[in-house]
This record gives C-alpha cells, structure tokens and sequence, in this order.
C-alpha cells in the first residue's frame, strides 16, 4: 500500500496533506526531531512520516522525573445506546476500505469544549504531540499502524474465532481489521479516554454500520459524511459492537481492571500495537502487559520504527530488553526500507508452540 498522510499538521481547505516538518512517531511520550533532508525526501514519496514533536520547557527535565511517578487509572468506556449520536457532526475520511473519522474536525470540536480532558488544548499550547502523562499521542495516526494493517493481509493472519487486543490503539483501526476478520473479541485500549470517546468508538461504529457499503478506496483517501442510514436492532449492529470494549488508562491499571473484573476474561489470542516502544522508560509496563494478558500460545504483532530520535527507543533496543527479560521471543518479520527503517515484530512466548 502507498499512503500519503501527515496528520501531524492540519490539512488545508482542500483536504490535501502538508507535507512540511514531518517527524517520528506514536503513543505514549516524547518523540523525534526531524529527518534529514535526504530521508525527508524520500519518505514524502512514500509515506507521510507522521511522527510526535514534544514541546521543550524549561521544567522538562522535572516533568519527566513526575512521568514515571504519574499513573492513569483504568477505566472501561460504554458503548452508547444511540449509535447514529456517535457519529454525529462526524466527517469521516477513508483508507484502504477503513472508515475514521477527520482528525482536524474532531480536534476543532475539543477546543471548543468536546474534551474533558483538555488534552487539545494542551497539545495546542506546548506545541507538542506528546505530554507525558497527559495526552500520549492517540488523536493521531502514525505509519507504522498501515505497515502492520499491510503485514496482517500479506501474511495472511488469522482473525477467525480469536480474542484480540489493539494496545495503544488511537484510531482503532487494527482492531477494526481484527473485527473485519470475524475475531470473536475485539477489545481497544489508548491512554486517553478522549481518544476512545471522540475517535476509536466513532472509527468502530461507522466502520459496523457501513460494512454493506464499503467501496475500496485503493489505499487513497476520501472524505465523507457519516452514514445517514439509521440502523435497526436486528441488524450487524449488534453482532459486530457486542465483541468490542473500550479501555482508557495507562498499561499496567488496565490489565489490573481485565484480570481483576467480576465478567469472564479470556487471555489474548493476538496483540497487535504499533509505535509504542519509542521510549525505553516505557518497556517494562508494555513487557509485563503482554505477558500478563497474552495467552500461552498467542501472538503479538508490533510496528515499530527503527529509532525514536530524542526519545532512544527503538526496534533493536527494544529487542535486547526482550531478550534480556527471557519471557518472550521476538522475530523481525518485516522490514520497510523507505524513508527511515521501520519492522514488524512477532513476539511469542518462548515455551509456546
């Protein structure tokens, strides 16, 4: 697939992507200064890099020592009755036959008063992508998500009847392709419970309400009004949206509230994430939620970057710390050439079949 996004900058009225200062990255904290000029170029050819910028302050240095300290409660979002209301003032925008909605249009209506969280707002103010322990980075869509979106098809990974967990989800747009697969349950966590009420659950429902009206957008993008059609209850509706739940909260507080949870939990069959290993003051929580939530002989599937400028995290870093704990294996089971290095990894369990 060949995709020309950058949704770090907004786009013009003509819904063209700014292709100027494009960084590295995802998920959870601070990210990357620019490329140089020659990887600049030749990722504008391929992939808009979409990567966090993180404001620079001159308590930097003590907010950073406040992150590891700062841990965001769990909690598990409901799915609205009203599924039309969702969508509602909605634009929805199309890639690769996957619906989401406009990123622009949803951040223009969380400055005017749509997030409880204030994270826009704050985003807006410090100029950054990424405030650790406040908004990590989950209103944005970064590459890697559409080289793990392009993995999941070439190497034909099987949905069918799985329980499957999109961590660190943003869009949600891996686990729609989950949902799209027939997996018997989808469940979608982001730090940020704006992400999931403003994005991931609207990205959900339009993709179940227009799944007898998908047209294939050939890997370029449209823009498009929500579905006007108002469902009734007999319809996909219910079959689609009642293997789905919605999770905000650091990694850690929402494996505690899974396992520790009165409803049945069934371990994951697969885990897929992209972008979230840039920093290394986050891989032991990301470690020990695998490990606790990943079924003995399940999968992770995770995209990464090879280095995170400014931050230091990365693919072969990420690995040695893998390698270092003995819980997992890991295999590169992909590599995209263009523009900076970028690879899927499989991790396993190392006494898994």
């Amino acid at each position: 697939m060949d995709f020309r996004f950058n949704f770090f900058i907004d786009e013009n009225e003509n819904n063209e992507p700014d292709t100027q200062n494009k960084m590295d990255l995802q998920m959870c904290s601070p990210k990357r200064k620019q490329e140089s000029a020659e990887e600049s170029k030749k990722t504008a050819a391929t992939v808009a890099d979409s990567s966090p910028k993180v404001g620079t302050s001159k308590h930097q240095d003590e907010t950073q020592s406040k992150q590891k300290l700062c841990v965001k409660a769990a909690k598990e979002h409901e799915i609205p009755e009203d599924l039309n209301k969702v969508l509602e003032d909605k634009v929805m925008e199309t890639v690769s036959d996957l619906y989401y909605v406009k990123m622009s249009v949803v951040e223009t209506m969380c400055l005017d008063g749509a997030d409880e969280e204030g994270i826009v707002a704050k985003s807006v103010a410090s100029h950054s992508d990424l405030i650790p322990g406040v908004y990590e980075g989950g209103m944005k869509i970064w590459e890697c998500t559409f080289d793990l979106i392009a993995y999941l098809s070439e190497a034909e990974i099987q949905f069918t009847n799985k329980t499957v967990l999109d961590l660190g989800c943003g869009a949600g747009l891996l686990g729609i392709v989950a949902l799209r697969g027939k997996a018997e349950k989808v469940h979608f966590q982001d730090y940020n419970s704006t992400v999931i009420d403003k994005i991931t659950l609207p990205n959900v429902v339009a993709n179940c309400m227009n799944d007898s009206s998908r047209t294939s957008s050939g890997g370029n993008k449209k823009t498009t009004k929500p579905p006007l059609k108002r469902l009734k209850k007999a319809e996909c509706l219910p079959d689609a949206l009642t293997k789905c739940r919605f999770f905000s909260g650091e990694w850690s507080e929402v494996s505690q509230l899974l396992l520790s949870s009165n409803e049945p939990f069934s371990k994951y069959d697969i885990i897929v994430t992209s972008e979230t290993i840039y920093n290394p003051e986050y891989y032991g929580a990301l470690h020990d939620t695998l490990a606790r939530l990943l079924d003995k002989n399940g999968r992770v599937y995770l995209a990464s970057k090879v280095y995170y400028f400014g931050v230091g995290g990365g693919t072969y870093l990420f690995e040695k710390f893998i390698e270092e704990r003995n819980v997992f294996r890991a295999t590169i089971v992909k590599t995209i050439d263009k523009g900076l290095h970028r690879y899927i990894i499989e991790m396993a369990f190392k006494d898994s079949n």
